[in-house]
């Protein structure tokens, strides 16, 4: 089987996470990605249990790509990347607005060497917004667009952010479908194009929740019910009255009472009907909730999700490299084709450890000129030491 996106060159200019996840994404399925990292370092290495000075994190968002280290600010850097991007399809980026057009690596600086390359520039608040000099990482993006205030009024307590960069891996993911979308239109004849992708407008599109707002009516909360049972915590889709209605179907509660029992009655009657049927053992709960169709599941403590019998069936996890001897287990990519393979291709890479490698293939080098750029300051690569 052959990878979908075989052949396709990516300069990837990302750090952290929406970027990185986006070409992580194109390097499974079949992308060759070539990370350009600045000499400080992307800041994900600093994240995570480290095996051979690799962070989880870092390892996690980088996995499968090659990594040529640039200062950018170095005299002959911005011609470099030029160079590069004259040769690639994708250049991805996620620096604030404006951040590259100073360097001399705007749009209009990568057209001017390729009339087809597809950029796409992922930000906070988008290019041209009030707000697109703001820093804006996740959680910022979670407050702006109401998602901890909804959910500090329904909870109550403290508002907290939630602990999952849902910001980044939207706008990641929808970076993903535009790039795909304008290599398609770019193949069809129409050129290259960029892309201009912000945080906040995918986080209110991907909201399920937004209507309300749109159409001035009160928030009704869906989700689902969390049950404290003899086999744990249990949660069930839907609201009470809608679980109540699935299970009373097919006569597994009943309230017992009459057509003119109160509301208040109802409730009281229908609370503890629902607490003695999640009251018993485990078969019997699944077996009655299977019946009634009211979809279930687990509330898992989160370190034990990679160990159930769905990381082996629809492969959540894969094992690597892990550039000390041994292997580390990454998460897998989602897609599963029917004659198409998608998978991570390779370990996290150090910083500057392609710097050859992506000039010989990428620029027709000889293999020389790497060491004249690092010498002139406009390439650097760690030093490998093992463990730290």
């Amino acid at each position: 089987m052959t990878f979908p996106l075989d052949g396709l060159k990516v300069l990837d200019l990302t750090r952290v996470v929406a970027g990185p996840f986006c070409t992580r994404m194109l390097s499974d399925l079949g992308a060759d990605v070539v990370k350009v990292e600045p000499p400080d370092g992307d800041l994900s290495r600093l994240w995570g249990a480290k095996t051979a000075g690799l962070s989880g994190f870092y390892t996690q968002q980088n996995a499968g790509k090659r990594n040529i280290c640039i200062d950018l600010k170095a005299a002959g850097a911005a011609e470099l990347v030029l160079e590069l991007a004259a040769g690639a399809d994708v250049v991805v980026e996620n620096y604030r607005p404006g951040v590259l057009d100073r360097l001399g690596l705007g749009f209009d600086a990568f057209r001017a060497v390729n009339a087809d390359i597809v950029m796409c520039s992922i930000s906070g608040f988008g290019k041209g917004s009030s707000w697109e000099g703001r820093a804006a990482f996740a959680p910022i993006l979670h407050a702006e667009s109401g998602l901890i205030g909804r959910q500090h009024r329904f909870d109550g307590g403290e508002a907290t952010d939630p602990m999952l960069s849902i910001a980044d891996t939207n706008a990641a993911l929808h970076a993903t479908i535009a790039i795909l979308a304008a290599l398609r239109q770019r193949d069809a004849g129409g050129g290259g194009q960029h892309i201009d992708i912000a945080m906040l407008n995918t986080m209110t599109v991907t909201d399920d929740y937004a209507h309300h707002a749109l159409d001035g009516e009160p928030i009704v909360r869906l989700g689902g019910i969390t049950w404290e049972t003899p086999f744990g915590t249990l949660l069930t889709s839907g609201n009470i009255r809608a679980l109540w209605w699935q299970l009373s179907q097919p006569g597994l509660v009943d309230d017992g009472l009459g057509p003119d029992a109160s509301v208040e009655e109802k409730i009281a009657a229908r609370k503890a009907v629902l607490d003695r049927f999640f009251d018993r053992d485990r078969e019997a709960v699944l077996a009655d909730l299977d019946t009634a169709n009211v979809a279930w599941g687990d509330v898992r403590d989160p370190m034990e999700v990679f160990d159930t019998v769905a990381d082996g069936e629809r492969r959540l996890s894969t094992e690597i490299d892990d550039r000390a001897g041994g292997t580390r287990r990454v998460v897998q990519s989602p897609y599963h084709f029917s004659d198409a393979e998608a998978t991570v291709r390779g370990p996290a890479p150090f910083r500057g450890e392609h710097n050859q490698e992506v000039l010989v293939d990428w620029l027709d080098d000889d293999g020389t000129r790497a060491a004249a750029l690092l010498e002139a300051g406009v390439l650097e690569a760690e030093a490998v030491d093992g463990d730290s």
